[in-house]
C-alpha cells in the first residue's frame, strides 16, 4: 500500500477492529478508502459480495467482518457463529481472488489454537490438539479461513495472510452482557455497580438504553431499584474462578500491526505468506505452510488481577464474588508474537492506559445519547 491512493476495501468497518483500521488508515493519508454497512452489502450473500468486488475492484482488502461474542454467546448461538464467519470469509477471499486482489489480510483470534496448547503459542501449534469447547465453532470456522487463504495461495498464487490477534479491547467494542467478552463485560459490570452504590438509577437507565439490557442477575447484584432498606449492598458476580490467564491488545495497536503488515514490502510479505520454515537452516519459505502470524502483547495476567485492575479504573470499592459454577474456558492463551517483532513491530499501550481510555470511550458513548436526546426534547425556538 505504497501509494495513497491504493483502493483499499476495510470489511466489517464499523465493528470494533474494522473502526480501528479506518482510523489508522485515516492517520496515514490513505484516501481511496471502501466500505458498506451490512444493510448495503451482506457478506453472508455470495452474489452481493462478487457484485461489489467487480464494481469497486479494491487492491488491499482488511477481512475483519466477522460475528464474535464470549463464552455465553458462544454456548448460545455456536450455529450463527459457524454459519455467518465461514459465510463471510469464504465469500470475501473468493471474491478477492477472483478480481484480483494484491493483498489480503484476514483477521482471526487466538482461540484457533487447541485448549492445553504449549505457552506462549507458536503459529506451528495450530491443529495440535483438541479445541476449547465453548468457543469451538467459531475457532472452526477461523481454521477454516487460515486454511482457504493457504489454499489460494498455493493454487493461484495470491497473497493472503492470516492474523492471529489476542483478545482485544477499545473505542467500539460491545458491552451487551448477554454476548460480549470478558474485558468489556467488566468494564460495564463494575460500572453499573458503582452508579448503584451512588444509588444512581436514572444513570443506570441510560447505560442499558446505549449498551443494552442488563441481565436479571445483575440488576439482582446490584440492588437495582430496592424496594427495601435492608438491601444488601451493591457487588459485583463474576463467571468462573477468576485463575484463567488471559492476554490483552488494545484495537488501535492491533489497527497499526495491520497496516505494518501490508506495508512490508514483497519479499518480508512473502515470507510470512508462505511461513518460513524455521526448522529448514536455508530459510526457504513453504508453501505448503499456514500463512499465519501471531498478533499480540506478549503480557498476560489472570482473570482476578484484571477484575482488579477495571475494579480500580472504573471506582468499585465494593465486592466481587465468583460463580465457580460457570465455566472458565481456556486456561491460558499467550501468543508467541517473536515472528512480529523480528519485522520490527510491537504493542505500544499499556493495559491499564488501555483499559482507563476504553471507559473513556463507553463513558463518551453514553453523554453522546444524553446530548441527542437533550436536543430532541428540548423545545423548538422558532423566529418571528
Amino acid at each position: 500500500m505504497d501509494k495513497k491512493n491504493s483502493k483499499i476495501y476495510v470489511a466489517g468497518h464499523q465493528g470494533m477492529v474494522g473502526s480501528a483500521i479506518l482510523r489508522a488508515l485515516s492517520r496515514g493519508g490513505y484516501r481511496n478508502i471502501v466500505y458498506r454497512t451490512h444493510r448495503e452489502l451482506d457478506l453472508t450473500r455470495q452474489a452481493e459480495v462478487e457484485r461489489f468486488f467487480e464494481i469497486e475492484q479494491p487492491e488491499y482488502v482488511f477481512l475483519a467482518a466477522a460475528r464474535v461474542g464470549g463464552i455465553r454467546a458462544n454456548d448460545a448461538f455456536p450455529g450463527d457463529f459457524s454459519y455467518t464467519n465461514l459465510a463471510i470469509q469464504t465469500h470475501v477471499i473468493h471474491a478477492a481472488y477472483k478480481q484480483g486482489a494484491h493483498r489480503l489480510l484476514f483477521l482471526g483470534s487466538s482461540c484457533i489454537y487447541s485448549r492445553h496448547c504449549p505457552q506462549p503459542m507458536k503459529e506451528e501449534h495450530l491443529l495440535t490438539g483438541p479445541l476449547e469447547k465453548t468457543n469451538e465453532p467459531y475457532a472452526l470456522a477461523k481454521i477454516s479461513g487460515v486454511s482457504q487463504c493457504q489454499s489460494y495461495n498455493r493454487q493461484y498464487g495470491t497473497r493472503f495472510l492470516a492474523a492471529m490477534p489476542t483478545n482485544l479491547y477499545g473505542p467500539e467494542d460491545h458491552y451487551d452482557l448477554s454476548t460480549s467478552h470478558v474485558l468489556p463485560a467488566l468494564i460495564r459490570k463494575f460500572h453499573l455497580a458503582r452508579l448503584a452504590q451512588q444509588q444512581d438509577w436514572e444513570a443506570v437507565d441510560e447505560d442499558a438504553k446505549v449498551h443494552g439490557p442488563i441481565p436479571e442477575e445483575i440488576k439482582e447484584a446490584i440492588g437495582y431499584r430496592p424496594p427495601a432498606k435492608n438491601t444488601p449492598p451493591p457487588h459485583v458476580r463474576l463467571w468462573g474462578t477468576g485463575s484463567p490467564h488471559r492476554e490483552f491488545l488494545y484495537v488501535d495497536d492491533l489497527a497499526v500491526a495491520c497496516l505494518f503488515l501490508m506495508n512490508l514490502p514483497d519479499e518480508q510479505f512473502d515470507r510470512c505468506v508462505f511461513s518460513e520454515c524455521r526448522d529448514d537452516p536455508s530459510g526457504r519459505a513453504s508453501k505448503y505452510a499456514m500463512p499465519l502470524i501471531n498478533i499480540g502483547c506478549t503480557k498476560d495476567q489472570t482473570i482476578r488481577d484484571l477484575a482488579q485492575v477495571v475494579a480500580d479504573i472504573v471506582g468499585f470499592d465494593g465486592k466481587v464474588s465468583w460463580d465457580t459454577t460457570k465455566p472458565d474456558g481456556t486456561p491460558r492463551k499467550l501468543l508467541d508474537t517473536s515472528r512480529m517483532t523480528g519485522l520490527g513491530w510491537k504493542a505500544k499501550v499499556d493495559l491499564e492506559d488501555g483499559i482507563r481510555m476504553a471507559y473513556e470511550a463507553y463513558l463518551k458513548k453514553i453523554e453522546a445519547e444524553r446530548t441527542e436526546n437533550q436536543k430532541k426534547n428540548s423545545p423548538q425556538r422558532h423566529r418571528v
